[in-house]
């Protein structure tokens, strides 16, 4: 089981440049994924998402790519006749406006046009650069994840546990309260009828009472929702979303016991199961 929520970094650095990567997630329903490169670098997002993606299936995952080159291979050339024909039209402005001072060799070059930069980006060059980094990167994210995983799903299995027993508990009283019904019909009819008492109206009425309130299937289906959730959090290595699905099943199982239940003990273990589950279904949003 892999926690959504990660956090990496690495930085290598060589004679000519220094290359960092940092990898960081939060919670997302799907898959959420940006990469930051510098601009020149775009035409490698399409890989390196890629090579993300193969090991990440859930999270907003935010990567950050920096590249920094300790010796610029930057050409700067200067256009003299540009230059040139910016400083005569200053000068014409100046005399017309009678501006007497020097004109700055700062506003000359700071024209459009005057100095001309030109750098050749080896695109492949700065793949090979960055993809051990940034595998090395994404190896720690894993790793952070996984760490966290395991803490998830330890606390999975002791709310899962919990919700079992409240299961169980539902299923041990539920002869019980086919007896308590007929023990309230009993009365009910020995209180009107005196020494006058139909056994046969009182398991009618009692049958009828059961198909009302009988919790049978109930129990079933949530018995079944819970083996479920069990085998997701031990074998499935991305359980969320199926763990959201199965939440929502058991707790419309649980709903209903609820409303069939007349008596104070099963109430209290509804609460007490919803409880649980709200917990599970809160911590399934943050595994992926």
């Amino acid at each position: 089981m892999t926690s959504m929520t990660g956090y990496s970094y690495v930085e290598t650095s060589t004679e000519t440049s220094t290359v960092s990567v940092e990898i960081k997630s939060v919670n997302s329903r799907f898959l959420d994924l940006t990469i930051n490169l510098p601009p020149y670098l775009n035409q490698l997002e399409s890989s390196f998402r890629a090579i993300i993606s193969e090991k990440v299936v859930r999270g907003k995952i935010d990567v950050y790519i920096r590249v920094k080159e300790n010796e610029s291979d930057i050409e700067i050339a200067a256009d003299t006749n540009a230059a040139k024909a910016y400083l005569d039209a200053i000068k014409k402005i100046a005399d017309a406006t009678g501006y007497s001072s020097d004109i700055p060799l700062s506003l000359i070059i700071s024209q459009p046009g005057v100095l001309n930069t030109n750098q050749n980006y080896d695109v492949e060059k700065y793949g090979q650069m960055i993809s051990p980094v940034l595998k090395e990167a994404l190896d720690k994210f894993c790793a952070d994840r996984k760490r966290e995983g395991e803490n998830l799903k330890k606390d999975l299995l002791s709310k899962l546990s919990k919700l079992e027993e409240c299961a169980a508990f539902f299923k041990e009283w539920q002869p019980k309260m086919e007896s308590n019904f007929k023990e309230q019909i009993t009365a009910k009819f020995k209180e009107l009828l005196a020494d006058q008492i139909d056994e046969n109206r009182i398991m009618t009425e009692t049958a009828a009472m059961l198909v009302k309130y009988t919790i049978n299937e109930e129990i079933v289906r949530l018995h079944s929702h819970l083996a479920a959730m069990k085998t997701e959090i031990e074998n499935n290595p991305a359980p969320g979303k199926k763990l959201d699905f199965l939440c929502q099943e058991a707790n419309r199982e649980i709903n209903t016991i609820g409303s069939k239940n007349q008596f104070a003990e099963v109430g209290a273990m509804v609460i007490a199961s919803k409880d649980s589950l709200e917990n599970i279904r809160e911590q399934a949003k943050n595994v992926e």
